[in-house]
């Protein structure tokens, strides 16, 4: 389905809550990434220059992983300038999907566990409400990438 199920107030309730996290993106984007892969270490794999890196404190250091947090937050903070736009969150939520499909071929269930850390993190640092607040959105988010998996042939 192409429509979002966030009315206006929720949209700018899930702003409110990114913007908080979103300030310090790179550290907040390796953080969660540290987690992850501290936490589910199969998730690893998929990245070829963190696969060697066990301690957390290696991996917080290193550029790649600080990049891909960035990034990744990056591309979150694209999305959440677009809630309020079906077409253009689609369009940049869409040939993400297909390339974590097709191209790099991560499984996922792995979109969900990075959301849920994301949501932890928050709730850690800002409370159960900014936790709440963001939540529609990261369901939004992965609903839409696993319909996009389907397409892609998962």
């Amino acid at each position: 389905s192409c429509t979002m199920s966030l009315s206006e107030a929720e949209v700018q309730s899930a702003r409110g809550a990114w913007e908080k996290i979103y300030v310090d993106a790179e550290d907040n984007g390796t953080a969660v990434l540290v987690r992850m892969f501290t936490e589910h270490p199969d998730t690893k794999s998929y990245f070829t220059h963190f696969k060697g890196m066990d301690s957390a404190d290696e991996m917080k250091q290193s550029d790649q992983v600080r990049g891909h947090g960035k990034k990744v937050f990056s591309a979150l903070n694209d999305m959440v300038q677009h809630l309020d736009n079906s077409e253009a969150f689609l369009g940049i939520l869409t040939p993400l999907g297909k390339k974590h499909a097709s191209q790099l071929k991560i499984d996922p269930k792995n979109f969900r566990i990075i959301c849920d850390i994301i949501l932890q993190l928050m709730e850690e640092k800002f409370g159960g409400d900014c936790k709440a607040s963001f939540e529609k959105v990261t369901n939004e988010i992965c609903t839409h990438l696993n319909n996009i998996y389907k397409e892609e042939g998962w």
